[in-house]
């Protein structure tokens, strides 16, 4: 199945979870993520499942000032 993660094109396989786009990703946390704009509790990770053409924004908190 096709997604994006991060604006890049991804092949997952079918029933992949959010937990799934963040394995494949691997990215150091912390971190949240979105799918089709709406936040995702990392609780819900496992369960969430992804569809064809949704796009998964895995980001992390910027400091500064």
């Amino acid at each position: 199945m096709n997604v994006s993660i991060n604006q890049k094109a991804v092949d997952l396989p079918e029933g992949a979870t959010v937990a799934d786009a963040v394995a494949h990703l691997a990215p150091k946390p912390p971190f949240a993520v979105a799918v089709n704009l709406q936040f995702v509790p990392n609780a819900r990770y496992a369960a969430h499942a992804l569809q064809p053409g949704d796009q998964i924004e895995i980001i992390a908190p910027v400091t500064g000032g």
